[in-house]
């Protein structure tokens, strides 16, 4: 039996989060990624942090929100 996946367990590593930033510097997406409100990464592997896209999605929506992605506009 397949697992199947959602976009709600969907990850992002540092690079797409640099992406979905806009192409902001690996250094601008620390000092983002860094901040006591940005949402907490579910993981620290060996080639560094994820977060859950939804998680990341919702702080967009609320910091950035000309950079968010609509889930409606996704269907």
């Amino acid at each position: 039996m397949g697992v199947m996946s959602t976009e709600q367990d969907s990850l992002l590593g540092a690079h797409e989060i640099r992406v979905r930033l806009g192409g902001v510097s690996r250094q601008r997406a620390y000092q983002i990624t860094s901040r006591r409100d940005f949402p907490e990464p579910v993981a620290d592997l060996a080639q560094g942090k994820v977060w859950r896209t939804v998680d990341v999605e919702k702080w967009l929506g609320v910091h950035r929100p000309d950079q968010a992605h609509s889930a409606i506009q996704a269907s």
